[in-house]
């Protein structure tokens, strides 16, 4: 049996009295990539944002590898190993892909670190193989400004990359990418998938069919089913509250 590297238990957040989130279980293997579905306001985005140290729950836990997160701060459970990649793309427009991705190197994470950092051939290497892994390599001197929105988004995959997380977790990757674009992303994320593990938010139920080994269904805060795609798309209360509409 595959190890879980992420174990969320009773996870139960309160705005005002209202549950975004409503005492959910939620299991994720070691090299799995999960996907989330369910209909605007089911507690998707909010999950993550409690996985990742935006929001503090309300009740419940979140273990990755055993580690309790819901204590931690946001930066605490990045060197952990957990990279977040939120809806809209967010790079440093005025500095090249290069650049990007360097700045995203762990070592360069503090001012010490920027001072006395060096581009080591190592490092140049891990660059370059990300680049290409993000359809970026021949694109490592352009500034990320003029990149194309599809290509932003591959780009700030890649920045998480460059920080080896164990568990990534990925709001709407493809949301607002040409057809072609959300292919080649279904294949690199297939592709990063190897050796750690993948959370996607998604609407797109053909690119969810591309990518997922298992789809996780929530519906007002609450999990209202999980399985295959198949599985999930032939059950009835699924159809009834997202896939009918």
């Amino acid at each position: 049996m595959a190890q879980m590297i992420l174990e969320v238990e009773d996870l139960t957040v309160s705005f005002d009295g209202f549950k975004a989130v409503d005492g959910v279980n939620f299991y994720v293997e070691q090299d799995e990539l999960r996907c989330v579905i369910g209909p605007n306001g089911a507690g998707k985005t909010t999950l993550l944002d409690m996985i990742c140290g935006k929001t503090k729950p309300t009740s419940g836990t979140i273990k990755f590898n055993r580690r309790e997160l819901s204590e931690m701060l946001e930066y605490q459970i990045t060197r952990a190993g957990v990279g977040r990649k939120f809806q809209n793309p967010s790079v440093y427009e005025d500095l090249t892909v290069l650049e990007n991705l360097e700045i995203s190197y762990p070592r360069k994470r503090n001012v010490l670190g920027s001072l006395f950092f060096r581009r080591s051939s190592e490092i140049q290497g891990k660059i370059e193989s990300v680049a290409h892994q993000i359809y970026l390599g021949d694109s490592l001197g352009m500034k990320a400004g003029l990149l194309s929105h599809g290509q932003k988004q591959w780009l700030e995959i890649g920045m998480l990359l460059m920080q080896d997380p164990e568990l990534l977790l990925l709001d709407e990757p493809v949301a607002g990418m040409s057809p072609r674009e959300r292919e080649q992303t279904a294949v690199l994320l297939n592709a990063i998938s190897k050796g750690r593990s993948i959370v996607v938010i998604e609407h797109d139920m053909a690119f969810v069919r591309m990518i997922a080994h298992k789809v996780t269904v929530l519906h007002q805060g609450k999990l209202l089913a999980e399985g295959t795609m198949d599985q999930v798309q032939s059950d009835e209360r699924v159809i009834e509250v997202y896939l009918g509409h």
